[in-house]
């Protein structure tokens, strides 16, 4: 056996004896030294690659840059002016940090919570001392006997130093440079970036600056800079990260949609507690400032020459959705919220309307689109994490301007690297092409070297830590290598002593063809001040550059932000010829507060060019000035609503300027774009006063007007003005009604109690809108704590059930005289909710005159919960109903009736014998409702008929769940003596048949925790790059092995989705993505051009790498298993 592959698979069990053998002497017990003593490191290296089923873009070629054991578990990485690498490595994403995903039963209170104080207090509720026992899967960690919060405040995270010492072009040797971060509200370690004289590290719930003051190589000092993120327990991954030092100094980084509630370091608090945010501030953490809001998960992001931001958002892992490529500028809201992924869907009390899907918020700009949100570029490739952008002299000429995006979905072969362009179009961009230069790796972070190089961080495979990861170094072959000049004067420039540079120097710098270099000398010269001011003016004066004149732009905005005159030289600078020039003084004079610039800046808003009417809009709303009103409107008159950005830009301007009462005067406007903007104003400016643009002509400005009022934080004073809509007769939209209905049950009120059973009773309304009135009626005396719209929490309102019963029950008749179906489930629901018993005989005459089989079971279930005196009979009848759904549904009332033993057992023995598989399996879960004294009877009998293997195999977990149910402890002695072995098909075997279809295809679809449609679809046809398209899985697989694919993902791997690992008899090693595979042979597609056949008679070992998929016995129940196979398995 080689020894890459020996090296490998004691991976796990080196990396422990190695940091601890190899401790470096200093007296600091967290520094850690792992060396890679190989004798032929190269050889090594090249083994894996050639072991490795890497496609990689003509021109271009990859190499192994660290082992195994130098880079555990990479998540972010920054690389320093001499080429060093650092990563941060999690350690508490196993058992530390949680995805809500695998805790469903805490959905709601995390949506609930505000703060990070408040999460702190939660984990501490739930893992209280006194709750070990229950919490026993929490791993004990401190070892005190106890399994509790404090377990949660152990594990550390970390950043790793890698170095090529012996310059051989491979890392030998990685330091561990910080260990620290274990509070019980510790995050994972997202974010880091390494500076000359300190580093940054983002992990919730703050970003530290940390600092090596006695020079050991060790990071012992840490400073918070800002405090708050990771608000809500939510999926993983979706944590701080991004850090980034911007053009103009500032450090950027973002948090994902876990939420922040932040106070600055200058005691400033900035509530997004449902939203990811972009935020900057100095590096000290002053003039802190939210740049962006409404992200999912902006895993990382670039600025690009110029200074755009460019990141790639999640979607929200709806079905049909996709991740987008978006722009990010300054105040911009993207529109997602937790809110919209999970909780109110599960909701019995609530609804499942979608704001993010229905109204179509996660797609580019379409006539009708919510306009408060800036929408994506365009809709863009799965699972983005790492990003970067050539900075000009990376790789080749065919690389210049391209952004690198990573494509993470947990499965080497389906992850890649994309390459990509941007061309400008009015205030932002549109795509200029896309290529996939590599898969084959699964990349968490990207980085360019000093010398112009690609550097991979390998998290290797699946999505779970295991100590073990990989660098990668890409580059251009050396035929494609026609910077090779340029790259070697950047690497040399990347350790120039700038401090040592004459003025003259660092000005021909600030015009070198590579930003990191022009960003070098920028900042350099804002430290010599006024002499930098000279440079830079002089720049601005006599260059012909164009960056070097934007880099002189950015280094005098730097240097006002302490002296403001020197921004005076600027003014002359909006007068440019080059509108880009143009565009970044602008922008630059509004961020430092020139107010000499108010009229050039006026000017410059009839300019022809789109970016330069962009910062000049955005400049004025900064300086304050609000004789600039009148302009900005005239702007946003001119653009008509047709560039969403521009839109944006005066919007964010007026709300700065706080020009309320002027965009109260725009209601009746003749222009619907300034009466639009005028609300999108005002949203932002909270202003109750928003309420008079309700009563606008135009539909589309009512509905913006009532997302103001509804979404969000909402504005409460608006809500009677919203309620008084439900009276209007000419608008139809569905999106403003729900809002109307919603607002009408938050605020509770008699008047908004009559409104909405008005509203109801009107004839010429949607069924669903009536539907929909009458189900929030229902809830009026306890309605959900999540909002019926948006799912935000709302709290708890209880209310008085007898008041709310005598103002709704004279107005009953008229919903129960309906004969559309929904109306009459819907009324049917309202009376069980509020325990109206009154009209149990027009329920039982809906019952007996519809012949629609859900508002037989709305009436049933309905009578039951009211204990109808009459509902024998309506039992009797409905188990004689021609369908199945119908008799399933009076099966469940049985319970509710008083029925002795004897009886019981008549009505059980031609169910189980003659009945349906639907219907056998209510009878059990009814039965476990039921007192033992009556069923302990029938249940042991089918226990016995399930020794003798005569039960039907679909009852088996149903009669399982009841036994267990039941507590009794004879059914359960009895149940556990046919117990055959522990492995996990006895465990899972119950779950092969008896699911329901369409619950299948509905956790298949829209389960938050599976995430199935994350990877998969099931649509003929349709392509399915992260997993495979299963629309005839059924027949292919048989039930057996779906079981196995869900229960045990690794066991098996689809072709083409997953890799696979071959010991040949002859000791040659191979490694590929499987292709197929049969009785007599294996395909695997390696970097070879062709597949590699292989015979199963040449093979000694086959390993399997683990699938990215988690095994779904994890994180769904049984039960939810049994309906995905059974989903599956009618997949033909």
């Amino acid at each position: 056996m080689s020894t890459s592959k020996i090296l490998s698979l004691l991976v796990a069990l080196s990396f422990i004896f190695l940091a601890n053998s190899c401790k470096k002497n200093t007296g600091n017990e967290e520094f850690l030294v792992i060396s890679d003593n190989s004798p032929d490191p190269i050889k090594k290296a090249q083994e894996v690659r050639d072991k490795m089923p890497i496609k990689i873009a003509d021109g271009l070629q990859i190499k192994l840059w660290a082992s195994d054991t130098l880079a555990p578990d990479p998540i972010a990485m920054s690389i320093d002016d001499n080429g060093a690498v650092y990563l941060t490595r999690t350690n508490r994403q196993k058992h530390s940090e949680f995805d809500i995903r695998g805790h469903q039963n805490w959905m709601t209170a995390s949506i609930g919570l505000q703060t990070v104080e408040d999460r702190r207090a939660f984990l501490r509720k739930t893992f209280a001392p006194e709750k070990s026992t229950e919490n026993s899967w929490l791993s004990d960690l401190n070892e005190d006997g106890v399994h509790d919060w404090k377990d949660l405040a152990v594990e550390k995270e970390e950043i790793w130093k890698l170095e090529d010492k012996n310059k051989d072009g491979i890392a030998d040797v990685s330091t561990r440079v910080f260990n620290d971060l274990y509070e019980e509200i510790t995050d994972v370690a997202g974010g880091v970036l390494v500076r000359e004289k300190d580093a940054f590290i983002a992990t919730g719930p703050d970003l530290w600056r940390l600092t090596d003051k006695n020079k050991d190589g060790f990071y012992e000092t840490k400073k918070s800079i800002s405090h708050g993120y990771a608000v809500h327990i939510g999926f993983g991954g979706h944590g701080m990260s991004g850090i980034t030092e911007g053009p103009d100094g500032k450090i950027y980084w973002q948090i994902g949609d876990i939420g922040a509630n932040i106070t600055s370091v200058d005691g400033k608090r900035f509530e997004y507690p449902n939203e990811g945010v972009l935020v900057r501030s100095n590096p000290d953490g002053t003039d802190f400032e939210v740049f962006a809001s409404g992200i999912r998960n902006t895993h990382e992001f670039v600025f690009d020459q110029y200074g755009n931001i460019i990141s790639s958002d999640n979607d929200g892992d709806h079905p049909t959705e996709r991740e987008r490529l978006v722009h990010l500028v300054e105040g911009a809201d993207l529109g997602w919220r937790s809110n919209w992924q999970y909780g109110k869907y599960t909701d019995n009390r609530n609804n499942k309307y979608k704001v993010w899907m229905d109204e179509r918020l996660s797609v580019p700009r379409w006539e009708g689109q919510a306009a408060h949100i800036i929408p994506p570029i365009m809709n863009f490739h799965n699972g983005p994490t790492g990003m970067q952008f050539n900075p000009g002299t990376a790789f080749g000429k065919n690389w210049l301007n391209k952004f690198f995006l990573v494509e993470f979905v947990g499965t080497p072969t389906s992850s890649h690297i994309w390459s990509f362009g941007l061309k400008q179009k009015g205030a932002s961009f549109v795509l200029d092409g896309d290529k996939d230069i590599l898969s084959g790796i699964l990349p968490t972070a990207i980085q360019f070297g000093p010398e112009g190089a690609l550097y991979a961080a390998d998290w290797v495979n699946g999505w779970d830590t295991k100590n073990y990861g990989r660098v990668w170094k890409i580059d251009v072959t050396e035929k494609e290598n026609d910077l090779e000049d340029l790259r070697k004067k950047t690497l040399s420039y990347m350790t120039l002593k700038y401090p040592l540079q004459t003025d003259a120097m660092l000005a021909d710098l600030i015009g070198f063809e590579d930003m990191r270099i022009r960003k070098k000398a920028q900042f350099e010269l804002v430290n010599r001040g006024q002499k930098g001011y000279a440079v830079f003016e002089n720049t601005l004066n006599t260059s012909k550059n164009q960056l070097a004149k934007i880099h002189a732009i950015w280094g005098i905005g730097m240097l006002s932000r302490t002296d403001a005159k020197y921004s005076t030289t600027l003014l002359k600078v909006l007068d440019d010829s080059d509108a880009e020039i143009q565009a970044q003084a602008a922008k630059t004079l509004g961020e430092v507060r020139n107010k000499n610039a108010v009229e050039k800046l006026k000017s410059l808003l009839i300019s022809e060019n789109s970016r330069v009417k962009f910062y000049a809009t955005e400049a004025l709303g900064k300086l304050g000035d609000k004789s600039t009103i009148s302009n900005i409107l005239s702007m946003i008159d001119k653009n008509k609503d047709e560039d969403v950005y521009l839109r944006h830009a005066g919007v964010f301007a007026l709300s700065k300027l706080g020009a309320e009462s002027e965009m109260v005067a725009l209601a009746g406007n003749k222009s619907k774009s300034l009466r639009l903007a005028a609300v999108l104003v005002l949203r932002r400016l909270k202003s109750d006063k928003i309420q008079v643009f309700l009563q606008d002509e135009d539909e589309f400005i009512v509905e913006e007007t009532a997302r103001a009022i509804n979404d969000d934080t909402s504005i409460p004073n608006a809500f009677p003005a919203l309620v008084k809509l439900l009276d209007n007769n000419k608008f139809t939209s569905e999106s403003l009604f729900r809002r109307a209905i919603n607002v009408a049950l938050r605020v509770g009120d008699k008047t908004s109690l009559d409104a909405l059973i008005n509203y109801a009773k009107k004839e010429k309304i949607t069924d669903e809108l009536r539907a929909e009135a009458i189900a929030a009626l229902g809830t009026w005396a306890d309605p959900s704590v999540l909002d019926r719209v948006d799912g935000r929490y709302r709290g708890i309102f209880l209310r008085d059930l007898a008041s709310v019963k005598s103002t709704i029950e004279p107005h009953l008749s008229a919903f129960l005289n309906a004969e559309n179906p929904e109306t009459q489930i819907a009324i049917s629901q309202l009376l069980s909710n509020l325990k109206i018993d009154n009209f149990n005989d027009k329920l039982v005459n809906i019952f007996e005159n519809t012949k629609d089989p859900k508002v037989k079971i709305a009436a049933i279930d309905a009578l039951s919960s009211l204990n109808y005196s009459g509902l024998d009979k309506i039992v009797q009848s409905g188990l004689q109903n021609e369908k199945s759904e119908v008799r399933v549904a009076s099966i469940g009332a049985l319970s509710k009736l008083n029925i002795d033993e004897n009886s019981l057992n008549e009505i059980v023995k031609p169910i189980i014998e003659k009945g349906l598989i639907r219907e056998k399996q209510r009878l059990i879960n009814t039965l476990a409702n039921m007192p033992i004294s009556k069923t302990e009877k029938v249940l042991g009998s089918m226990i016995d008929l399930m020794a003798a293997e005569k039960l039907d195999k679909e009852l088996l977990l149903d009669l399982s769940e009841a036994v267990k149910k039941t507590n009794s402890e004879t059914l359960l002695a009895k149940l556990n003596a046919n117990k055959k072995s522990d492995d996990w098909f006895e465990e899972f075997k119950m779950a092969l048949f008896g699911g329901d279809f369409r619950e299948g295809r509905n956790i298949f679809n829209n389960n938050s925790t599976a995430q199935c449609v994350r990877c998969h679809t099931t649509n003929p046809g349709a392509p399915s790059t992260v997993g495979p398209n299963l629309g005839k899985i059924g027949s292919k697989l048989t039930r057996e092995i779906i079981l196995e694919a869900l229960v045990k993902p690794s066991n098996r791997i689809s072709p083409g989705f997953g890799q696979v690992s071959l010991t040949l008899k002859d000791g040659q090693e191979i490694t590929g993505t499987l292709m197929s595979e049969n009785e007599h042979e294996i395909v695997l597609a390696t970097s070879d051009a062709e597949p590699t056949k292989v015979a199963l008679s040449r093979i000694a070992k086959r390993e399997n790498m683990p699938s990215s998929m988690p095994p779904m016995g994890d994180i769904l129940s049984k039960r939810e298993i049994r309906d995905l196979v059974e989903y599956l398995a009618g997949m033909r």
